[in-house]
């Protein structure tokens, strides 16, 4: 004869399994247009802002060719201000077809301390842009001996531009109840300070702008549907 509470314990693992199938994810979003890739949809040119060459990105470090299976796609650029007035900023963008965790390596947070910065002054911050609404995003500070990097960033899950840990797994929730698991994407931005006055305010206005000269039907590769409409 079957214990009763073997029964009822068997019953919630019954309906445990039950509510997983449910939530396993059926469909999937897919933002990036096909036929395109970071490289023809960030513009290369824009106000006076132009792709040239030099400077030090920070970028994850991998073994072997883990970055090709993890990523489907990345994009590291540096652009130069035509008119001089400002330092030159740097881009790396990374993104995968399914979101997953791999993505966190590419986060300032875990990024840069692996490459021996400290991480100092994160806050969150707003870009704005003509598009649509202002996009969440987070800035921080990276300090490696003399040199000091600001730092702006997004990441896409999806529609979402979650900011936090808690943010990222309440959009995973709320995909997995729709049914869908969406694409994933970060975009980073930085500068290194010539003197000790932040480029927070520079490089939200840079990416403000970045967005802005974005083709409209492209934007939510970037940002999402919500914040590109």
């Amino acid at each position: 004869m079957i214990d009763r509470r073997d029964l009822l314990a068997g019953l919630g693992c019954v309906a445990a399994l039950g509510a997983a199938e449910y939530l396993r994810p059926r469909n999937k979003l897919v933002l990036m247009p096909e036929g395109y890739s970071l490289k023809t949809i960030v513009p290369e040119r824009f106000d006076r802002w132009v792709v040239g060459y030099g400077g030090d990105i920070v970028i994850p470090r991998e073994e072997g060719s883990a970055a090709d299976r993890i990523y489907n796609d990345r994009l590291a650029r540096i652009y130069h201000d035509t008119s001089g007035a400002l330092a030159d900023v740097m881009i790396l963008v990374a993104y995968g077809k399914t979101q997953n965790d791999a993505l966190q390596v590419h986060r300032p947070e875990a990024c840069y301390p692996a490459n021996g910065y400290l991480i100092s002054d994160r806050r969150f911050v707003a870009i704005d842009t003509r598009a649509g609404k202002p996009i969440p995003a987070v800035a921080l500070t990276g300090i490696n001996g003399s040199r000091v990097e600001d730092i702006v960033y997004w990441t896409r899950m999806g529609d979402a531009l979650p900011r936090t840990a808690g943010e990222q797994r309440l959009a995973r929730y709320r995909e997995s109840f729709a049914g869908y698991v969406g694409d994933g994407l970060l975009f980073r931005a930085s500068a290194v300070r010539q003197d000790n006055t932040p480029l927070f305010g520079e490089l939200q206005k840079f990416l403000g702008e970045l967005i802005d000269a974005t083709q409209p039907r492209l934007r939510a590769a970037l940002i999402g549907r919500q914040y590109a409409a």
